[in-house]
């Protein structure tokens, strides 16, 4: 039996801050060729798809996603958010821990994986959280394909707040694998949650503007900083989730991302939205850490162009929309973004905040790159065929009916958006065409250079 040959024809490729006319040829599972413009594939292909006026990109692969899979499927689950992945253009993702139960044993991610390989579309793997005491059996964990260890500097869901120094040096020391951080001093949190209650006279809640003020500045930096201070000593691979000051990008290098061992990211809620946001929208881009300044928006942009930021991830965390109701400290903290993050920041670069080869390069090339990903994040041949097929002209907005998340909401519900996603590809297959997903065939296990 052949194998079946698809050329996608005569696209714009934007692939390792290039941009041409060209044409790819699919075989299988992997890019088999990569054409410029005049160039003729090897062999005949069995399908060609004209992709004259459109954009073909890498799949994006977002590290930052929480599927609420297992133990809270209520809100999402592996099938749902990675159907509403490939209509977005993500075609690989890393779940975080924070699920029921924790991803703190063995037991709990040997069956979170065996989960995710019977439910995601796309590719996946996961982090492993950290505790005060599970640092003991990182050794035992080094044969498994985690992309990390997920370390919660600030506060957290059950007993993964890691807030004893000793506990973060054995953390920092005892492993070879990637550490991320969400980092904001829990401390800092407490005292400053204690002083608005008592200022304001009230004992449960607080309006929605006092979470920035509570989730402050220097709570953020002071723990970025111990992060960073420990990873210097002990020579870790660090990398620092969802910035969201300015400030703490003074701790950060803009040196070429294969020179550093600690890097950092920035999220779609902080580089879109401001605390003045929150007077029209409200709890929808209530997240942790919290979304801030006018000022903080701008400098997480400009470290975005200065690579002081090296990736941009989503922080994808659904909740019921009974969950968003309250302020500042009742209402949960989490925004679904993973199906329109691409088509924001390509919003961004018709406004000239970024260039398409900065997105394509903080989105699909450098996350490849920091988290040491095989064979995916660029179009190169030999590499698995993850690709993007984006129309830069068709018009369209978010509604209730076109919103793939099993939370059934979004910040964006209601924005017109000049880009689209028009195909999806996984691993070869084609997974979303004309606004569907029309595939579901699995995803695969993500595998990594350690």
């Amino acid at each position: 039996m052949k194998n079946k040959r698809t050329l996608i024809h005569n696209a714009t490729i934007i692939n390792e801050n290039k941009r041409f006319i060209g044409s790819v040829v699919i075989e299988d599972n992997y890019i088999a060729e990569v054409l410029t413009a005049g160039q003729e594939p090897k062999l005949p292909c069995s399908e060609v798809i004209d992709a004259t006026g459109n954009f073909l990109i890498p799949g994006v692969i977002d590290t930052h996603v929480h599927f609420r899979d297992p133990g809270m499927t209520q809100k999402a689950d592996f099938l749902t958010e990675s159907s509403a992945a490939v209509a977005g253009g993500v075609t690989s993702i890393c779940d975080m821990p924070n699920t029921i139960p924790q991803t703190t044993t063995i037991e709990a991610l040997e069956s979170k994986l065996n989960l995710m390989s019977e439910r995601s579309l796309i590719n996946y793997s996961c982090f492993f959280g950290a505790t005060n005491s599970n640092f003991k059996i990182f050794k035992d964990i080094e044969q498994y394909p985690i992309c990390g260890i997920k370390v919660f500097m600030g506060a957290s869901t059950g007993n993964m707040l890691v807030d004893r120094r000793r506990s973060l040096e054995e953390i920092f020391n005892g492993t070879d694998f990637l550490i991320a951080t969400h980092c904001e001093n829990n401390d800092a949190i407490n005292k400053n949650r204690a002083y608005y209650l008592k200022k304001e006279n009230e004992k449960e809640d607080l309006p929605l503007s006092f979470h920035p003020l509570i989730r402050s500045e220097e709570a953020c930096y002071q723990s970025t900083a111990l992060a960073v201070e420990l990873a210097t000593q002990t020579q870790a691979r660090l990398h620092v989730l969802h910035l969201s000051t300015k400030k703490e990008l003074q701790l950060f290098s803009s040196t070429p991302i294969e020179q550093k061992s600690i890097t950092s990211e920035a999220c779609i809620g902080h580089l879109l939205y401001s605390d003045k946001d929150y007077l029209t929208l409200g709890t929808k881009i209530k997240c942790n850490p919290a979304i801030k300044t006018e000022e903080d928006k701008k400098g997480l942009r400009d470290g975005i162009n200065t690579n002081l930021i090296d990736t941009i991830a989503t922080d994808h965390a659904p909740h019921l929309p009974k969950d968003k109701e309250g302020g500042a400290l009742k209402a949960a903290s989490g925004i679904p973004t993973l199906q329109y993050s691409l088509v924001n920041m390509l919003q961004l670069v018709d406004e000239g905040v970024f260039s398409l080869e900065t997105i394509v390069d903080k989105m699909c090339h450098a996350p490849a790159k920091i988290f040491r990903v095989k064979k995916r994040g660029f179009i190169k041949k030999g590499y698995a065929a993850d690709l993007v097929l984006l129309n830069p002209k068709k018009e369209w907005c978010v509604t209730k009916e076109n919103i793939l998340s099993k939370c059934g909401w979004s910040p964006f519900e209601g924005n017109r958006y000049n880009w689209s996603v028009e195909k999806t590809f996984v691993n070869g297959n084609l997974l979303y065409s004309q606004n569907r997903v029309v595939n579901t065939q699995k995803g695969e296990l993500l595998d990594f250079d350690r």
